[in-house]
């Protein structure tokens, strides 16, 4: 899960992290008097929505007065902010952050994540912040710094001190390096992040580090955990599709292509949606039902699928192991006969009473395709598509 901006600064904040004296604003007018209440002299009014790049695309700006603020908030609330994150579509801004301005006197790069090779929480900083730190790991990646957490020790100080030098802080500015990454650290763990940002991380003319920007994404697994931060989704922030299949607990994410995908098993639909892309089609989503599918999720999955109009086929590709195959079968029948299903669609089916599912598809009249191998029904999917 995603969180905005001021929410997760405002999380850093609660653990010791020094950010920004800032507000978040609703309106034009909220936004002015936010400028107000922060001496009505320079700030910075940035939109509020889940993508980098906010700054080259015009949602970002210093202003040196409230009045100012105010007419900046009015031209940029409503409107759609395309950055190279959002795609073409963009995203359109409902809230800004309105913060004080600060002499800045460095930007530097700070991030957490949780590395999957090592199984540990990698601190990664760099001298070069403030721009697209994709670049500066394919061009320059030895400007980039590491360290790997042992989870069972946690951030050790001589870790933190290790960064803090090598991002050429001066000595006076070390320690507080250091008290901020420890910060940072227990932010991470104490709200089961699984991406923490900070981009830049500045020092000012007094020699103080804040964290100017911050992202934070969340293990949507340890969301249970924690209530207070589940309450700071934004469903407007994200697709509408993926908002309505997280309601029937159906793993979803929409893509560009035009064959709709049914599979059990999170390996099974990667490896499902690269077979299609290696007939020559692409994928119109990614939809995990769950070992544990049964047949009104069946049914939930299909009002998904056939609420893409891009779906122009369907490929089903199950392993019947906990998810019988004639259970399978059976919510595939009711879901099409209910929804008129105008699309083919492509049936893959191994396992568990795999031989009473076929009956059961070839009884029920209506017009489905089967495969016996996944390189057969993506051949198939793919020409009832309309590809090769």
């Amino acid at each position: 899960m995603k969180i905005h901006e001021y929410q997760a600064k405002a999380i850093l904040a609660r653990h010791g992290v020094p950010v920004p004296h800032g507000e978040v604003a609703f309106s034009a007018q909220e936004a002015g008097a936010i400028a107000r209440r922060l001496g009505g002299g320079v700030v910075v009014v940035k939109a509020q929505i889940h993508a980098g790049g906010r700054g080259k695309a015009g949602g970002v700006k210093v202003v040196k007065s409230s009045d100012e603020a105010e007419k900046f908030a009015g031209n940029l609330l409503g409107t759609t902010l395309v950055t190279y994150q959002t795609g073409p579509t963009g995203q359109v801004v409902g809230r800004l952050l309105v913060e004080e301005g600060l002499a800045i006197d460095r930007e530097l790069y700070l991030s957490m994540v949780v590395d999957r090779a090592s199984q540990k929480i990698v601190l990664m900083v760099s001298a070069e912040g403030g721009v697209d730190i994709e670049e500066v790991a394919a061009q320059t990646p030895e400007r980039i710094h590491k360290e790997f957490i042992d989870p069972a020790v946690g951030l050790q100080g001589f870790q933190a001190r290790k960064l803090a030098f090598a991002l050429g802080l001066p000595g006076a500015s070390v320690g507080k390096a250091t008290k901020m990454m420890m910060a940072l650290y227990n932010a991470f763990i104490a709200t089961d992040s699984s991406l923490l940002e900070i981009n830049p991380l500045i020092t000012t003319k007094s020699g103080d580090l804040l964290a100017l920007d911050a992202k934070m994404n969340f293990d949507d697994n340890a969301l249970y955990r924690h209530a207070d931060i589940k309450d700071l989704r934004d469903l407007a922030e994200e697709d509408p599709l993926e908002v309505e299949a997280s309601k029937y607990a159906l793993n979803y994410i929409r893509l560009d292509g035009n064959i709709g995908c049914m599979v059990n098993g999170a390996g099974l639909a990667m490896a499902t949606m690269d077979i299609i892309q290696l007939a020559g089609g692409t994928p119109a989503n990614f939809l995990d039902v769950g070992g544990g599918a049964n047949a009104e999720q069946i049914r939930n999955a299909f009002k998904i699928l056939m609420s893409d109009k891009n779906v122009k086929a369907v490929l089903i590709n199950i392993f019947g192991g906990i998810l019988r195959c004639d259970v399978l079968a059976q919510g595939v029948i009711a879901a099409v006969k209910e929804l008129g299903v105008p699309v083919p669609i492509v049936i893959r089916m191994k396992g568990t009473n795999v031989e009473e599912g076929k009956r059961m598809l070839a009884d029920s009249g209506l017009n489905f395709a089967t495969a016996d191998t996944m390189s057969e029904a993506a051949d198939k999917v793919v020409a009832l598509a309309g590809g090769r």
